[in-house]
């Protein structure tokens, strides 16, 4: 292997898994064309794996074989890199909260940022872009109570919220109750019924 692409995977190798490599920031090495053919020569020999436009992951090596990170550290990855707010959709924060048995097919998060789409071995993620009140309280348990009562919609939400109300740790549960007046009205009005029938 040529001495840049050589250089590429050996800085690829000291980040953790998932870790997002950007050829931008190998422009000190080499013109834009020849940071972009070492990419593309790397992915080719399976030394690295193309997740979206600009972004590539190191696969793991184990006695098996290799296989691609695990979209959700790629995804974390990624938010870290860019600046993002990014969380688990609704589906997926109200199957882990006890809200339905449903497991979603599909990885989908919300982000702060533009949707996009990234292909991480066979697996295809969606990122979404989400309004701000559904990523405010962020990856806590009352985040993602927000995002199940979202998913879960209106009609499901007074019996939602007594599920909650059970479940979430008291802490949780009162800042989910402070955080109404930034959430749609049926949810704070649902929210606040249930905090007051307690």
């Amino acid at each position: 292997m040529s001495k840049l692409p050589q250089q590429i995977v050996n800085q690829a190798q000291f980040l953790p898994e998932g870790g997002v490599l950007s050829p931008k920031t190998f422009l000190h090495l080499g013109s834009r064309a020849a940071i972009d053919q070492a990419f593309s020569r790397l992915c080719k020999m399976g030394k690295l794996i193309r997740v979206a436009r600009g972004s590539y992951v190191l696969p793991i090596l184990s006695r098996f074989g290799s296989r691609a990170p695990s979209p959700e550290k790629v995804v974390m990855s990624l938010a870290e890199q860019n600046g993002e707010t990014v969380v688990p959709h609704g589906a997926s924060a109200a199957n882990v909260l006890g809200l339905t048995q449903q497991v979603p097919i599909r990885e989908v998060y919300l982000t702060s940022g533009k949707t996009r789409e990234l292909k991480i071995g066979q697996s295809t993620v969606l990122i979404k872009h989400a309004p701000r009140w559904l990523l405010a309280l962020g990856q806590r348990p009352a985040g993602a109570a927000v995002r199940a009562l979202a998913w879960m919609g209106p009609l499901h939400a007074d019996a939602s919220l007594v599920s909650l109300r059970r479940s979430l740790p008291i802490a949780e549960w009162k800042i989910l109750a402070s955080a109404r007046a930034t959430l749609p009205s049926w949810m704070a009005k649902a929210i606040g019924k249930e905090a007051i029938s307690g």
